[in-house]
């Protein structure tokens, strides 16, 4: 066979990345691997792997119908956690590949990044929290991390997904709890890779620029408003610079555009002077740096201070989306209490998380937990993980069913 046109192996990707990732990029040659060895894959290798097993998991799927801000029902065109998350994926790529990182580290730890949050948004990670105060709370990025590494039932060797250590870390050094038992692996690290700190900071910029234009399809605010805040002013003009006269709708997409690609360059562009101030040569200097290496310029900063201000008081604390929020927090508090009193409405599965009742009627449990069994969780620990998994319409559904008068199934 002519290899100059073979298939790429596994091999050949591990030696590109030698060649051409930056010093301090993680390379997969460097992974502290997966908790359950594996035999590595003739074509792929570790984090493309890790990259797919997020994409097909359930919790993934369930994205597409849990709220970002605005709950799934309002209409079709704004962002639910999934559509937020595939930009975050899109931009944090390109980010990773300008500063030659590894594209697959970034590209799985941004598609996981968000795989814990409960429904209605942060409204739902604060009814989760209260319920469960004298439990430790809830935090939707351990919620990730449990669910990837316990909860989803993919393979019959082991729980979980069975991800790399650096993706599962990117979960650990996000939740500002390092203090918890489930972080105790994780606390030797150091400052984040170089991948996970580009996904932490595109996060913002995808949620603080798309967030706007939500609003402003919905009716939330004007563009008449948007002219106070001087973020979105200077992209005005930077827009006319090139489209004098342009307005409504396509100086509302054009503005939004600007704002993403500003945000992009600066971050890019004080990154690489970071790295260099910091004279940044290895992953160990990245552990060792003395502040966070991705980010933006002070006056961008100060920008984005003032945006992020100004969505808080404009959109956030809007009547429409606190009706919507608070509705959210109602239906998983009083759906949280009712499985506690009531744990035997549980579906199997979780029922069994909690009991271990094998006299229960159901399909087998997977055969990994004869191998690798757990300590059985506190019943309202469960009732937490069940409820964080339900997307929006689901948990509106389930509150119909136990608490409106009918006998639907």
């Amino acid at each position: 066979m002519d290899m100059s046109t073979a298939p790429l192996s596994a091999n050949d990707w591990l030696e590109f990345e030698e060649s051409w990732l930056a010093p301090y990029a993680m390379r997969c040659r460097a992974s502290r691997g997966r908790r359950y060895p594996e035999p590595s894959h003739p074509f792929r290798t570790l984090y493309q792997r890790d990259r797919e097993r997020i994409v097909h998991c359930t919790a993934f799927r369930r994205m597409t119908g849990k709220t970002q801000v605005l709950v799934a029902s309002v209409n079709d065109h704004h962002r639910t956690r999934l559509t937020h998350t595939l930009e975050v994926a899109q931009i944090a790529r390109t980010v990773a590949r300008r500063l030659r990182l590894n594209e697959d580290l970034t590209e799985a730890i941004a598609l996981a990044h968000d795989i814990g949050h409960p429904p209605f948004g942060h409204a739902g990670e604060h009814a989760l929290n209260h319920c469960l105060q004298h439990l430790g709370g809830f935090n939707h990025n351990l919620f990730g991390l449990r669910r990837v590494d316990e909860l989803e039932e993919r393979y019959p060797d082991f729980p979980g997904l069975n991800l790399s250590f650096e993706v599962r870390e990117a979960f650990v050094q996000h939740c500002g709890r390092l203090e918890a038992p489930e972080c105790a692996e994780f606390r030797d690290c150091g400052r984040p890779l170089l991948e996970a700190q580009v996904v932490d900071v595109v996060d913002a910029i995808a949620y603080d620029t798309h967030d706007i234009d939500d609003a402003l399809g919905l009716g939330f605010l004007t563009l008449d408003e948007l002219r106070q805040v001087p973020f979105w002013a200077e992209a005005v003009e930077r827009v006319h610079q090139h489209h004098p006269g342009l307005s409504g709708p396509p100086l509302r997409t054009a503005v939004i555009r600007e704002l993403l690609a500003w945000q992009v360059t600066d971050l890019l562009e004080e990154t690489t002077r970071r790295l260099e101030q910091y004279n940044i040569r290895s992953l160990d200097d990245v552990r060792n740096a003395p502040v966070p290496l991705v980010g933006f310029t002070p006056q961008l900063a100060k920008y984005k201070a003032e945006w992020e201000r100004f969505l808080h008081n404009r959109v956030y604390t809007h009547h429409s989306v606190l009706r919507m929020t608070h509705n959210g927090q109602r239906i998983l508090e009083a759906l949280f209490h009712e499985y506690v009193r009531h744990p035997e409405l549980l579906p199997e599965k979780h029922f069994r998380r909690w009991s271990g009742a094998a006299e229960r009627r159901g399909p087998p449990p997977p055969s990994w937990i004869t191998h690798h069994r757990r300590p059985i969780p506190q019943l309202e620990r469960v009732v937490a993980d069940y409820l964080a998994g339900m997307t929006d319409r689901f948990a509106q559904m389930e509150y119909r069913r136990l608490f409106l008068p009918t006998v639907e199934v």
